[in-house]
């Protein structure tokens, strides 16, 4: 009975605390989408240029094989039969750019960003287009040998060989990336 009693007088002392109040009117609530996040640019610029400064023309390769026109490189620690494999096609190109009309500059920048998204989604096997310098003004490929030297830098890249016919032969080199 008390049990009661103490009930009837929170209902009544509620009932007088909001004696006055009137209902909001549910058409004039405005909900606001949460404001987007802040997109670093200044973050984004400084990643993009230290991609690009990790990566060197003046770079001297050590371990740089060659056979004949061909060149073929394999990181130190590595089995032999990796670049055999890789000159099968053993491994599938799960991505690929092309380097086609890129200058130097654009064409370093360009391979240290797909590198870094490919090492970043777990990518093992990839072809870079560089062409052959058909385009070129001495009709030579400069961006041929700039790459070559630019993937050697990249510890990610455990090796690499020129394409096999089908997949773009002296055009093109086949990398295959360390597992994430």
């Amino acid at each position: 009975m008390a049990e009661d009693l103490d009930k009837e007088d929170e209902i009544q002392l509620f009932l007088e605390a909001v004696k006055g109040a009137r209902p909001l009117n549910a058409k004039r609530v405005l909900h606001k989408p949460p404001a987007p996040k802040p997109i670093p640019k200044q973050f984004i610029r400084d990643e993009r240029q230290a991609l690009a400064d990790s990566l060197s023309d003046g770079y001297i390769p050590a371990h740089e094989l060659e056979s004949g026109e061909e060149l073929l490189y394999l990181r130190d620690g590595h089995s032999p039969d990796i670049l055999s494999k890789l000159r099968r096609g053993h491994w599938v190109v799960q991505a690929a750019i092309d380097l086609h009309g890129l200058v130097a500059d654009e064409a370093r920048l360009y391979v240290a960003d797909f590198l870094a998204e490919c090492k970043k989604r777990g990518i093992r096997c990839v072809r870079i287009i560089h062409g052959k310098g058909l385009g070129s003004r001495n009709r030579e490929p400069v961006l041929k040998h700039k790459l070559r030297n630019w993937l050697m830098q990249k510890d990610e890249v455990i090796a690499y060989a020129q394409a096999r016919q089908q997949d773009g032969g002296s055009g093109a080199v086949i990398v295959l990336l360390k597992a994430s």
